[in-house]
């Protein structure tokens, strides 16, 4: 079998979904893991398919006959079900007064650390009482065996006092 990373993006509309399920069952491809949202009128997701490897290339012709619905890249996964074994995850909140930046920052510390980000997702709202915006991101990062959490920690603690941001550890 094979793994593909399906992209897609297009107008948000009933039906997308259900339009990319069909292409993969026919193709006998398996839809494995996806994350799926709609963001500003605009449906976009990436998905994990499995299939069997003298259908590969027929799915990805398959795929492109979406072209108009949604745009759809398709890409071949890198990693095997191993390759995650000797990684741990640290995983994390951050919240506060939403201002260009905080993504910028936060994901610089991590990568000075070695840590990749696995997933996240984030956004914003007003805010309660203040009648600012707020800005929240949940996030999981992933780190070599090696790496010092600890001082991942640290730094992490370090900016968000000096970006004015609460970290919280294990969210």
């Amino acid at each position: 079998m094979t793994t593909l990373v399906l992209t897609v993006v297009g107008a948000d509309r009933a039906g997308l979904v259900a339009a990319v399920a069909d292409v993969v069952d026919a193709n006998g491809g398996n839809w494995e893991t996806s994350e799926l949202a709609e963001l500003a009128g605009a449906f976009a997701g990436i998905i994990e398919v499995s299939v069997a490897d003298d259908r590969v290339d027929d799915l990805r012709a398959a795929l492109t006959g979406l072209d108009g619905l949604l745009t759809v890249a398709v890409h071949a996964s890198e990693t095997s079900p191993t390759d995650d074994v000797d990684m741990r995850r640290l995983a994390f909140t951050v919240l506060g007064n939403d201002r260009p930046g905080i993504v910028r920052e936060i994901s610089a510390t991590l990568s000075a650390h070695d840590l990749s980000i696995e997933r996240m997702s984030s956004e914003t709202y007003d805010a309660a009482m203040s009648g600012g915006r707020l800005f929240e991101a949940k996030i999981v990062a992933r780190a070599a065996a090696s790496v010092d959490i600890d001082a991942v920690q640290s730094a992490l603690e370090e900016l968000a006092a000096e970006i004015q941001v609460d970290v919280t550890l294990g969210s």
